[in-house]
C-alpha cells in the first residue's frame, strides 16, 4: 500500500499519477473531456498536464480517435525497472526450466501496494489454450483470489494480512472467490502447512493456478511462484500428483540461489 501523504506533495507530480492510474484503466484511451472528469480537472488544467506529459512520451495521443493513452516511454522505463530487479534475474532460467517441463505458463509475483505484482512470465506456447490469460508484466492482481497472492498473504505477519484484507476488501471474481475475511484467513492458515496455493477458478473462470513461497537471505517470504492454465490440464488430481511438487521444488531451488538457507515457516 502507498505510504503516508507528504505534506509537501508536488500538486502537478500528484496529478500526473492519478492521470496514469486512469489511463491504465482504460486500454482505448479517453477523450480529454472524459479525462478531464475523471481526474475531477478543468479542461484546460488537464490538457495542459497531457501537453506537458506528451512532450516526454509519458502519454501519447491517438491520431484518428484523439484519446489519450499511456505513453511507450512507462514501458521503457518499466522494462528497465524489472531488467534490475535481482530477484527476477537469478528465478529467470529456473522459471523456463519449469515452463518447459510441465508445458504450462509460469508466473513471479511480488508484492506492491497491496496486490501481486507480476514480474516475469514465461509462456511458450500461448496459442495453445482457448482461454486468453489477464496477465501481463507490470500488471497487479488482488491477493485474496490468486494462488500468488494468497501466497504472499499465508506468509505475512497476520496484523498486516488482516490490514490488507480489510483494507483492501475481498471482491467476488468468480463463484469460487473466497469473499468472507474470517474463511480467508482459516484458508491461509492451511496454505501454510500444504506449503502451496491453488486459485481454483478464483480469479478467472477456466484458469486455475497453484503457487509456492519465494524466501530471501533472511528467510522471509518476499515473492511467489505460480503454474497456471485451463482447468482442462490444470486439473485438481494433477495439481496434488505432480504440480504441487514442481512448484514447491521450484520455489526452494530459486530461494536457494536468493541465498536462504532455512525453508521453515
Amino acid at each position: 500500500m502507498p505510504g503516508s501523504k507528504p505534506k509537501n506533495l508536488v500538486q502537478t507530480i500528484e496529478r500526473a499519477a492519478f492521470i496514469f492510474d486512469i489511463l491504465s484503466q482504460f486500454p482505448n484511451g479517453l477523450s480529454l473531456g472524459e479525462l478531464a472528469q475523471k481526474a475531477h480537472l478543468p479542461k484546460g488544467t488537464a490538457h495542459r498536464l497531457l501537453s506537458s506529459m506528451a512532450y516526454f512520451d509519458l502519454i501519447r495521443q491517438e491520431p484518428t480517435t484523439k484519446n489519450y493513452h499511456l505513453g511507450f516511454k512507462l514501458a521503457d522505463l518499466g522494462n528497465l525497472l524489472l531488467s534490475q530487479i535481482d530477484l527476477r534475474t537469478q528465478a529467470r532460467p529456473f522459471l523456463i526450466q519449469l515452463s518447459e517441463t510441465v508445458n504450462e505458463t509460469v508466473h513471479l509475483v511480488v508484492l506492491d501496494r497491496g496486490k501481486a505484482l507480476y514480474v516475469d512470465k514465461v509462456d511458450l506456447h500461448p496459442k495453445i489454450s482457448g482461454l486468453q490469460m489477464v496477465s501481463r508484466l507490470g500488471s497487479r492482481i488482488s491477493l485474496h483470489c490468486s494462488s500468488v497472492g494468497k501466497i504472499l498473504l499465508a506468509y505475512m505477519e497476520k496484523p498486516e494480512a488482516e490490514r490488507l484484507i480489510i483494507g483492501t476488501g475481498l471482491d467476488r471474481r468468480t463463484s469460487n472467490t473466497i469473499t468472507d475475511p474470517q474463511k480467508l484467513m482459516q484458508h491461509l492458515s492451511v496454505i501454510r502447512q500444504n506449503g502451496y496455493a491453488i486459485d481454483d477458478e478464483e480469479n478467472e473462470e477456466g484458469i486455475r493456478c497453484v503457487a509456492a513461497p519465494i524466501r530471501n537471505g533472511n528467510g522471509r517470504v518476499e515473492a511467489a511462484v505460480s503454474i497456471s492454465g485451463p482447468t482442462t490440464r490444470i486439473t485438481i488430481e494433477r495439481i496434488k500428483t505432480d504440480l504441487k511438487n514442481r512448484i514447491s521444488e521450484t520455489a526452494i531451488a530459486i530461494s536457494a540461489q536468493m541465498g536462504c538457507k532455512h525453508m521453515g515457516d
